[in-house]
């Protein structure tokens, strides 16, 4: 090696102020995440409902992210995402800055596999690890979206059997508290009975059991429990016998029920039909058609 290869001192000299430079900076930084990670209040979750085991298993950097976020959402955007956690049944589990943290601390996962895995096959790791980000947050909101349409099937397909048992009840002799109490009590586990609960949870807070059903059918939003929950409220101030409104109402949520089906038994075919076009009718094809190919190129033909 010749001394004209070697750097000059000058060169010297700015490599290593860059590279002091950037320890430093690095240093800094990892001592403000230190300083952020070790001041993360704890939570108090003693009157909150455990979150789900997706969200559970990021839960501690989720709470880190929202710490952050919080200050930054706006009003309207939290009484958004506020609405969606009660329809999915999450909002005594999970704040709305939590559920946007949730997101990114899932899409900041998928950025970091999708960054290993690009290095490892040496494409480009920038635009890898912004589409592991894309594929991560939407993942996540994926999966809130099935919760909620899951709990709302569940919830609807478990309606006309609760009211069926409410009505005994009532009909035996027990007041609407109780035969809400006895369908808590022997109903089956699900959405539908979590909300009973916190019906009477509700009624045992102070509040009218009419107060408490009205922020049942806010937190449901559905038409059938709307319509449920003002029949209910309208029988009680007229001093109508609830057992025929309650049957009524069972029956008409079983037709409803018996009609989701149909249309889901008609949509059926239209929805198999993409699947066989593009995966099975090829495949059968080609078994079908490999054979005689063959024979025909043994032919010469």
């Amino acid at each position: 090696m010749n001394a004209s290869s070697l750097p000059a001192p000058a060169d010297t000299a700015s490599i290593m102020l860059v590279a002091l430079l950037a320890g430093t900076s690095a240093a800094a930084l990892a001592a403000v995440l230190a300083h952020s990670l070790i001041t993360l209040p704890q939570e108090d979750r003693t009157w909150l409902d455990r979150p789900p085991r997706f969200m559970h298993a990021l839960w501690w950097p989720t709470r880190w992210i929202a710490q952050a976020v919080d200050p930054l959402l706006p009003a309207r955007g939290r009484e958004r995402l506020l609405t969606r956690l009660r329809l999915a049944g999450l909002d005594y589990a999970v704040s709305p800055a939590q559920l946007l943290a949730h997101r990114i601390a899932v899409g900041g996962l998928g950025a970091l596999f999708a960054a290993l895995v690009a290095h490892g096959w040496q494409v480009p790791v920038l635009a890898s690890a912004l589409v592991g980000a894309l594929a991560g947050s939407l993942l996540a909101w994926s999966w809130f979206n099935d919760r909620a349409r899951a709990r709302r099937r569940h919830l609807l397909k478990q309606l006309p059997f609760v009211l069926d048992l409410i009505t005994l009840c009532i009909e035996a002799g027990l007041n609407l508290n109780g035969a809400l109490q006895q369908a808590v009590a022997k109903g089956p586990a699900g959405p539908l009975r979590d909300e009973l609960q916190r019906v009477l949870r509700d009624v045992r807070a102070g509040k009218s059991r009419a107060e408490a059903l009205r922020r049942l059918a806010v937190r449901i939003d559905e038409t059938a429990v709307t319509s449920l929950v003002s029949a209910i409220i309208q029988a009680e101030n007229m001093g109508m016998s609830l057992g025929p409104v309650l049957r009524a109402q069972g029956e008409q949520r079983r037709g409803e029920r018996f009609a989701r089906a149909e249309k889901a038994a008609m949509e059926a075919p239209v929805k198999m039909l993409l699947p066989l076009i593009a995966f099975i009718f090829p495949c059968t094809f080609l078994v079908l058609g490999f054979p005689i190919a063959m024979k025909f190129l043994a032919m010469g033909l």
